[in-house]
C-alpha cells in the first residue's frame, strides 16, 4: 500500500498568521503519524501579489514552528503549462465560456439591482455572480474563463467526497456536493492563468496527494473541485476540513491583521510553545487519535 500524502500549500502574499499555524501543524501532525509524506506547495499563481521575501518568510516561519517537509517545493508560478493543459481539455469539450464583465462591472449592476430591492444571487463564498450579458460576444477580449457548469453537470453523475472532518453543518462521511450553488466559476482570468479552484486540483493530482486537510471556509468548494477531478478524470482524496482560528471578535484571521501574523509574535518574544496555546493545540492532541480514526476509515 503506497504512503498517504498530505500537503500544506499557502500563498506567498504575506506572512503566516496563527490559522497557517493550526493548519500546517494539523497537517504534519497527522501526515507524521500515517507513516506519510508531507508536502509543502507555493500557491504563487497570482504573481502580482505573491513575493519571494513572502516566501523566504513561509520558510522561516515553518521552521521556527519545527516543521518539515519531504522533497522539493512545489511552485505554481513553474507550472502554468499544467493549468493550461487542463484548460484546453475543458474547452475541447464544449466546457468552458467566456465571461466578458468586469468587477467593476459586476459590482455596479448588483448595486443598480439592491438599490431596487433585488436580491441578488451570490456563491458560497459570497461572491455576487456575473450579470446575464456576462457570456455575450464583445469586440474586446474575454476577461475570464469560466466553466460552463450547466454543461459540466450534463456530463457527471451526481458527486460526493469522502469527509473526515466536519462541514458548517456537521457534515461528515459521503457529503454530497452541490456545484450549482457556484454559478459558472472562473477558471482563468485574463491577468492569471488558473484560477484557485483549477490549480488546487491539477496540483493535488500531480503530487499524487491523497489527504487534503484544510480549513472549513473552504468546505463548500470542494463541491467545484469534485466536478473538475470528474471532467479531468483526477482522482479524489480524502478531506479534512478543520476550525478555523479567530480572533476576538470572532473574525477569521488574514494575513492584513499583522497582529497575528507569526513573525510578529515572534518578535514580541513568543515560542512556538505560546502559539500551541493560542490555537488551542492541546485539545487538538487530545483528539488525534480519533482524527487518524476519521481519516482511516475514510480510505
Amino acid at each position: 500500500m503506497s504512503r498517504p500524502v498530505f500537503r500544506f500549500a499557502p500563498s506567498p502574499n504575506g506572512r503566516l498568521h496563527l490559522g497557517h499555524a493550526f493548519s500546517a501543524m494539523l497537517d504534519h501532525t497527522l501526515a507524521r503519524a500515517a507513516g506519510g509524506r508531507f508536502l509543502l506547495r507555493l500557491e504563487d499563481v497570482d504573481v502580482t501579489r505573491c513575493r519571494r521575501e513572502w516566501e523566504d518568510g513561509i520558510f522561516e516561519d515553518l521552521a521556527w514552528l519545527g516543521l518539515d517537509w519531504d522533497g522539493e517545493v512545489r511552485r505554481q508560478s513553474a507550472h502554468f503549462d499544467a493549468y493550461a493543459a487542463a484548460l484546453a481539455r475543458l474547452d475541447a469539450a464544449g466546457l468552458l465560456r467566456p465571461s466578458h464583465a468586469t468587477r467593476a462591472e459586476i459590482r455596479a449592476a448588483v448595486a443598480r439591482a439592491e438599490a431596487e430591492g433585488r436580491p441578488w444571487p451570490r456563491d458560497p463564498d459570497g461572491a455576487p455572480f456575473p450579470p446575464d450579458d456576462d457570456r455575450h460576444p464583445r469586440d474586446d477580449e474575454p476577461v475570464a474563463r469560466r466553466l460552463d457548469m450547466a454543461a459540466a453537470l450534463s456530463r457527471v453523475p451526481p458527486l460526493d467526497w469522502r469527509e473526515a472532518g466536519e462541514g458548517p453543518m456537521g457534515e461528515t462521511g459521503r457529503v454530497a456536493a452541490r456545484p450549482a450553488d457556484w454559478g459558472d466559476p472562473v477558471l482563468a482570468r485574463k491577468e492569471t492563468p488558473s484560477s484557485y479552484h483549477l490549480a488546487v486540483v491539477v496540483d493535488d493530482a500531480a503530487q499524487g496527494v491523497t489527504h487534503v486537510v484544510r480549513g472549513r471556509d473552504l468546505f463548500w468548494s470542494t463541491s467545484v473541485h469534485r466536478v473538475l477531478q470528474t471532467l479531468l478524470g483526477l482522482p479524489a482524496p480524502v478531506y479534512l476540513h478543520h476550525d478555523l482560528v479567530r480572533d476576538a471578535t470572532g473574525r477569521k484571521l488574514s494575513k492584513s491583521a499583522a497582529d497575528t501574523a507569526l513573525a510578529s509574535l515572534r518578535a514580541d518574544g513568543l515560542t512556538p510553545a505560546d502559539i500551541r496555546r493560542l490555537i488551542g493545540w492541546g485539545a487538538v492532541e487530545r483528539r488525534l487519535d480519533s482524527l487518524n480514526e476519521s481519516l482511516t476509515r475514510s480510505v
